[in-house]
Order: C-alpha cells, then structure tokens, then sequence
C-alpha cells in the first residue's frame, strides 16, 4: 500500500504542534499550587506554633542575614518565629479570600438570575441594589459596619463578600436574558421544567466560564482588602495572624527588623499577580469574542 493511500497520521504527516503553556502561567499555577499546599498543610509543616515564644532569640535576623537555622525567617519582637506565623496567615488570608470570593458569586448571581427571571419591579430593585452598591465607596462601608458591630472572623469574612457581588449580579442578568434570547431556555421552560432547573441545569453551566473569570479577578482585590483592614487593625484580631495583620504589625519595626514585614508583603504581591495572570489567561482562552 502506498504512502498516498494511508491515513496522514500513518503517512509520516507531521501532527500539529501542541500548545505549551505560558512561562508566566506555569509559574502563576505552581505559585498557587504551592500556596494550597501550604494552607492545606500548615500544621503539618509548620516548625512552631504561630503563638510560641523564644525570648532568647527576640529580633532574629533570617538565615541571610546572619541568623540560625532555628528561625529560618527570623523572629519578631517576641520571638515567635516569622516562617510559622507566615504559613498560619498564609491559611487564614486564602480561607477569607474563598469565602468571601464564594458568597460574592453566589449572592451576585442569584440576585442576577432573579432579575432576569422577573423582570419588571424585581428587576429594578436589583438593579437599584447595584447601582447603590456599586457607588458606596467599600472600604468606608467596612470600616462603618466593623467600628458598630465589632469585629469577630464571620463577619469580616460575610462583609468582604459583598464586595463586587454587583459585577456577578450584572453578568449573571445579561447573560440569562442572552439566554432567553437564544430560544434554549424557553424551549425548556415549555417542556414544563421549574426554574430552578433551567437556570442550574441549563443556564449557570453555560456562563459558569465567564463567572469563573470574573471570580478569578475578584480574588485578588479581596486579598487585597483583607491586607489593608487588617493593616488598619480592623481585620484578623490577635492572637490569629494573617498576611495583612503580619504587615500592619511588622511596620513598627521596619528599620530595625524588615523581615518581619518584607516575608508577607511578598506573598501577598506575588499571589494577587498571580491570580490576575491566572484570570486574564483564562479570560483570553474562555471567550469567544477575543481574538486567539
């Protein structure tokens, strides 16, 4: 049998070429699967408890700068160690960032599919709801609702998750109503199924790609928020620590002890970048409308 008559697989035809993964991307995903990894496993790699203290060794400079092996990091004013404490703020700044990231889309969502399916008076409100939303400045709303009601980690965590729930709300309305329009969920509607199945069996899988970009680029500016309440001192309260709270702390003693401030500020930079690249990657592969 000739070469001509095999399939072009067979015939030695060179197959296309696989598409590898941005440099950048391959380090966000290992940066964020390292990241998982620690808050998963933070009381396991832990070299001490994140409220232990070492009075002896107070202000111990990091291996670099001449410290010990005992304090990889070094120590704060007390002596408890930085890399433990790092790897405690590390669980407790990602487990606040998903919650908050969670209830945001669930909450914009739902508020979004409930316009869409209304219309009318219902749609307004929501609507009124995000507009209203939308221009109260976030950090002044937090600071007025976490000085009357005090602080305690639910409600931080509840109140960061009214932040951008309008920008899910806004997706989730115009792409159910494109939905409509498409003639997909009113064939559904007429073969007698409830609401609740077309918009989570047939509608929320469709636009789940845009909901899931939209979370990926929120995550990082609720991280953010996170740092600077916590910054402000009213975020995570002692004796818990978190990224943010790590650098509030730390700033006290920036001349004398950096390290106790640089560690976290670090992490904080390289997760949000790399949670932005993570969603702007994804952005580009999940919408049709951008050009490949």
């Amino acid at each position: 049998m000739s070469d001509a008559a095999l399939p072009a697989s067979l015939a030695g035809a060179p197959s296309a070429p696989r598409r590898r993964l941005p440099l950048l991307i391959r380090f966000a995903l290992l940066w964020l699967a390292l990241m998982l990894g620690t808050a998963l496993l933070a009381d396991v790699i832990a070299p001490y408890a994140y409220t232990a203290l070492d009075l002896r060794n107070r202000l111990s400079p990091p291996i670099g700068l001449g410290g010990s092996f005992l304090h990889a990091l070094g120590t704060d004013e007390l002596g408890r160690d930085v890399l433990s404490r790092l790897i405690y703020s590390i669980r407790m700044s990602l487990l606040i960032a998903f919650g908050a990231t969670i209830i945001g889309a669930v909450l914009g969502t739902s508020l979004g599919f409930l316009a869409a399916h209304f219309r009318g008076l219902v749609e307004q409100v929501v609507l009124a709801l995000v507009d209203f939303s939308a221009s109260l400045p976030f950090l002044i709303l937090a600071l007025a609702v976490l000085a009357f009601f005090g602080n305690s980690l639910p409600l931080f965590v509840a109140l960061l998750g009214l932040h951008a729930w309008e920008r899910y709300a806004r997706i989730a309305r115009g792409l159910a109503i494109s939905a409509g329009a498409q003639g997909y969920a009113a064939a559904v509607r007429q073969l007698g199924a409830s609401p609740w199945r077309i918009y989570g069996r047939h509608v929320l899988p469709n636009i789940a790609s845009t909901l899931i970009v939209s979370m990926t680029l929120a995550f990082p500016e609720i991280i953010l928020l996170e740092s600077g309440l916590s910054f402000l001192g009213l975020g995570v309260q002692p004796p818990e620590t978190s990224l943010g709270s790590m650098v509030g702390y730390g700033r006290e003693y920036l001349t004398r002890a950096p390290w106790i401030l640089l560690s976290p500020a670090a992490v904080i930079v390289l997760t949000t970048f790399s949670v932005s690249a993570l969603g702007d990657w994804l952005r580009d592969r999940l919408d049709p409308t951008l050009s490949r």
